[in-house]
């Protein structure tokens, strides 16, 4: 298994999806890169999330070989505490 800082993130979102927004915004503040897919955009992600995720929802992650789909904040949260992902502070401090 790769470690957690080299798997690849892909984000599958909608333009104006508040759940999409706070998505990002989370993975930002815990300075998680990612790429940043808008299917409304891309026809062939579209049908690629829906694919890996049996729905049509966003937003909609592929971290590695593990996928979060229909997702808040609260869930990405518990998804990375699932993952032991470490939680700091712009100053370093584990939270």
């Amino acid at each position: 298994m790769e470690p957690m800082s080299e798997q690849k993130v892909i984000l599958y979102i909608k333009e104006g999806c508040p759940w999409c927004e706070e998505a990002e915004e989370l993975l930002r503040q815990l300075h998680i890169s990612y790429e940043r897919i808008d299917v409304l955009k891309d026809r062939a992600a579209y049908q690629r999330m829906k694919k890996i995720s049996g729905q049509s929802r966003a937003p909609t992650m592929e971290w590695g070989s593990e996928i979060l789909a229909d997702f808040g904040g609260k869930e990405l949260l518990e998804f990375l505490k699932r993952k032991n992902f470490s939680f700091k502070n712009d100053k370093g401090d584990r939270l």
